[in-house]
C-alpha cells in the first residue's frame, strides 16, 4: 500500500504514471506490501479467471518469488513506471524506498528488474528498447 501522497498523471515514460503529491525525502518508504491490501494470486487462481481478468492481473501484477504469487497492488502503485537508468525508487517485492529526495510533481520510477526478473519475458518486451 502506498505510504506517501501520490496522484496519477500522463507520463513521458509510458501512458499514465505515478507522481509525488508531496515532497518525499531520501530514505522514505513510499510503498509496502500488505497482504490484506495488496492481493496475491496463485498460478491456479490466475488460470481460473476469465481471459480479460487474467490479462489485467498479469499486466499490472508482479511475481513475488518468495510468496510464489502474483501480487496485484490495490492502489495506484500499479501505475509506477520503469526506468533502467533514471529510477528514483529502489524496489523489492515487499517495499519501495526513495533513493534520493523526490519533489512534488516528479514521477516515481523504479527498475522492474529489481523485484521481478520475469516481468519482461511474461510481457514479451525487450527491456533494452526502454529508457
Amino acid at each position: 500500500m502506498l505510504c506517501v501522497k501520490t496522484k496519477l498523471l500522463p507520463s513521458k515514460i509510458h501512458g499514465i504514471g505515478l507522481f509525488a503529491d508531496q515532497f518525499i525525502p531520501q530514505g522514505t518508504v513510499t510503498w509496502k506490501y500488505h497482504p490484506i491490501f495488496d492481493y496475491g494470486f496463485t498460478e491456479e487462481q490466475i488460470q481460473e479467471m476469465t481471459e480479460p481478468a487474467r490479462a489485467m492481473v498479469l499486466w499490472y501484477a508482479y511475481f513475488d518469488f518468495n510468496l510464489n504469487k502474483y501480487i496485484l497492488c490495490f492502489d495506484d502503485q500499479r501505475f509506477i513506471n520503469h526506468s533502467k537508468k533514471n529510477f528514483n525508487i529502489i524496489s523489492t517485492p515487499t517495499a519501495d524506498t526513495a533513493v534520493r529526495d523526490i519533489h512534488q510533481g516528479e514521477e516515481l520510477l523504479c527498475d522492474y528488474n529489481m523485484f521481478d526478473k520475469e516481468y519482461w519475458k511474461r510481457h514479451k518486451i525487450d527491456p533494452e528498447t526502454l529508457l
